[in-house]
């Protein structure tokens, strides 16, 4: 995901080198350079942003200062010539604290910490979401510039290849450009289970399992060691339950 990101300093030389190192880094989009925190405030009321890069002292009012006043959930790395200001400016939760003048090196650390966090962010965001969606029968996938809608109960298995899946369903196949992660958060975890770090299987429809092979509605799928476990607990708790 890319961080949509706001520069925020009264001093052009320190705009320009943080310009320079936002644009050769892939994980961030620049929206806007501002002169000084009024200003910041004033384009936040209309755009939404991911990270700011804030200096601390700053006329008017100082980067800490302008911090109390934001309503958005913004992540904040804090520039700044003082490093007397440090304590004070992770005490306002920042993401990471650079000293002027820092390396592209610096700055790319305090990068990925934000990443981190956005990603951190989402997914508790997406976890909220998952009850409701697991309430369905279904499940709603994007491949062939088209939405389908594929029943739970058809899907045979799941097949990772690279940055694809192959979905397996009992009348067709599809490829969808998704991650085994985000997927597993939009399956009921009593209808599929992970065997391999390629594939995952529809429960209901294991046949067997006869030493690192699961039949699946026919088809033969690897289990993979650090999977074996959690499977065959899970099949003697179906069994104990029947």
């Amino acid at each position: 995901m890319k961080l949509k990101c706001l520069v925020i300093d009264d001093e052009p030389l320190a705009q320009e080198i943080l310009v320079q190192y936002i644009g050769d880094c892939p994980s961030l989009t620049l929206l806007q350079v501002c002169s000084d925190a009024l200003e910041a405030g004033e384009y936040l009321r209309t755009h939404q942003a991911d990270l700011l890069f804030l200096d601390i002292n700053m006329p008017r009012l100082s980067g800490i200062r302008f911090v109390k006043t934001l309503t958005q959930p913004l992540s904040i790395i804090f520039t700044t010539a003082y490093p007397e200001f440090a304590a004070e400016g992770f005490e306002s939760n920042a993401v990471d604290y650079l000293l002027k003048p820092f390396s592209f090196e610096r700055f790319l650390r305090a990068v990925n910490k934000a990443a981190e966090l956005a990603e951190f962010r989402m997914n508790k965001e997406n976890a909220r979401e998952v009850p409701q969606a697991l309430n369905r029968e279904y499940i709603l996938l994007r491949a062939d510039k088209r939405i389908h809608k594929i029943d739970f109960g058809d899907i045979l298995f799941f097949e990772s290849t690279g940055d694809y899946i192959k979905v397996h369903s009992r009348d067709k196949n599809l490829v969808i450009h998704e991650t085994f992660k985000n997927l597993l958060m939009q399956l009921p975890d009593n209808l599929f289970i992970r065997v391999h770090k390629s594939f995952i299987v529809s429960f209901t429809l294991i046949r067997s399992i006869e030493g690192n092979q699961v039949d699946v509605a026919g088809h033969l799928i690897p289990i993979g060691l650090v999977y074996k476990d959690g499977l065959l607990e899970k099949m003697n708790m179906q069994s104990r339950n029947t």
